[in-house]
C-alpha cells in the first residue's frame, strides 16, 4: 500500500482488495460497507474476510461458504506472546521440533479462525485464544465449542497468511 502506512491507507488497502477479491468470485456488488462495530459487511451469498498490515492487504472470498476467516501477520510473535495465545499442548505438538508451524502462523490461524466463527454468528462473543488448534491427517483445524474450520496457512517474506473457511 501507498505511503503513509496509516489506518486510513490501510482499510482503503483492504476495501480495494475485497472490491477485487468480489470481483475474481462473480459478484455484481463490489463495495463492502462496514457494520456498526466496524466489521466489513460482504454482499449475500459472498463471505468474506479483509486483513491487513501496516503494508499489505489481502481480502478472500468464497461464495457458498457460510463464513470466511483470513489473517494476515507480520509482527514477530515472541515466545511469551506464544505461550499466552497458544495453549501447552498446541506448543508441544504444531511447533519445532514436533510441529511445523511457526507462532506467526498458528497466531494468524487462531484470528482467520475467529473471524469465520464470529462470521456465522453462532459461536457467540469470546476471545480468539480460546479456540483450540489441532492437526490431524494433514490438516489443521481450529475448533470452539463444538464449532470446528479447516485452515490453510503460507508462509514467506516475513508474512503469514491463513485462511478459515466454515461450510
Amino acid at each position: 500500500m501507498p505511503w503513509p502506512h496509516g489506518p486510513a491507507q490501510q482499510s482503503a488497502a483492504g476495501r480495494h482488495a475485497a472490491a477485487a477479491a468480489l470481483s475474481s468470485a462473480g459478484s455484481a456488488e463490489r463495495t463492502v460497507p462496514r457494520d456498526p462495530h466496524g466489521r466489513p459487511c460482504f454482499p449475500r451469498g459472498f463471505p468474506g474476510s479483509i486483513s491487513h498490515t501496516a503494508h499489505l492487504a489481502v481480502a478472500v472470498v468464497v461464495p457458498g461458504a457460510e463464513a470466511v476467516g483470513a489473517d494476515i501477520e507480520s509482527a514477530a510473535v515472541t515466545a511469551r506472546m506464544a505461550a499466552f495465545v497458544l495453549g501447552e499442548r498446541e506448543r508441544r505438538t504444531l511447533l519445532p521440533p514436533a510441529g511445523e508451524y511457526s507462532p506467526r502462523e498458528l497466531f494468524a490461524a487462531k484470528e482467520a479462525a475467529y473471524k469465520a466463527m464470529n462470521g456465522a454468528g453462532t459461536t457467540g462473543e469470546f476471545l480468539f485464544w480460546r479456540i483450540g488448534l489441532s492437526r490431524s491427517g494433514g490438516t489443521l483445524t481450529a475448533s470452539y465449542r463444538g464449532v470446528r474450520v479447516p485452515l490453510w496457512i503460507h508462509s514467506e517474506a516475513g508474512h503469514a497468511f491463513a485462511v478459515a473457511i466454515r461450510r
